[in-house]
């Protein structure tokens, strides 16, 4: 008697292999591999990036005393990460020109070389002149450096604004001082050439029948 298998149409399920699984598995770790060295790249670089952030100034190798004319034997350059380029900018670059520069005021070793301690030659011979000024008689923003014409504006409305000089350059510019309105007032120091110096007299009397009045010449 033969016996004969009895086949029916439906097939056995299969077991899924081990290997499909493990396959999977090697995928996705192959994905987090990759998505894990992009972010140490992109940290990496942002790293770079933000060392390389600083700005290369000028400071004081030995105590520079006033009156030193500056060569590259008497400073260091040092890199600084400033928070704003304004504050950068109060300190000699290192890329600037030393040729004829003079210090104005004593810069000790080790310290930043302010843009304000050094000066031209001709800077350093101009006269300084302090003006006490109505905060509403020079530009809200006046600063250091900017170049104005100085005006009189006498006190009684009949007499015309009088020019004392042209073209004077902003030494330094102190902070509101008063309360608030007609009281308050700005202390300012320019600078003024030998050949402003005739005038002096004339100015001086000039302003004590008025008051100053800066206009900025455009910067």
């Amino acid at each position: 008697m033969v016996d004969t298998q009895v086949r029916s149409g439906f097939a056995a399920p299969s077991t899924p292999t081990q290997r499909s699984r493990r396959a999977r598995w090697k995928d996705g770790r192959l994905v987090l591999g990759v998505l894990l060295v992009a972010i140490t790249a992109l940290v990496g670089a942002r790293l770079l990036s933000s060392a390389d952030d600083t700005t290369a100034i000028w400071a004081a190798e030995r105590d520079l005393p006033a009156g030193t004319k500056l060569t590259s034997d008497d400073l260091t350059t040092v890199r600084v990460r400033f928070t704003s380029n304004e504050a950068a900018g109060q300190y000699v670059d290192a890329e600037a020109d030393l040729k004829g520069l003079v210090i104005v005021r004593a810069v000790k070793a080790g310290e930043f070389v302010p843009r304000q301690a050094a000066v031209t030659q001709a800077d350093n011979d101009r006269t300084e002149l302090p003006l006490s000024i109505a905060a509403g008689h020079l530009p809200g923003d006046s600063a250091a450096g900017d170049q104005v014409d100085v005006w009189i504006i006498p006190k009684s409305p009949e007499e015309p604004a009088k020019k004392l000089w042209d073209t004077v350059r902003v030494v330094q510019v102190d902070a509101v001082k008063g309360v608030s309105g007609s009281t308050a007032r700005r202390q300012v120091l320019i600078g003024l050439d030998p050949a402003d110096l005739p005038k002096l007299p004339a100015a001086l009397a000039a302003m004590s029948t008025g008051e100053p009045l800066l206009v900025r010449r455009g910067r």
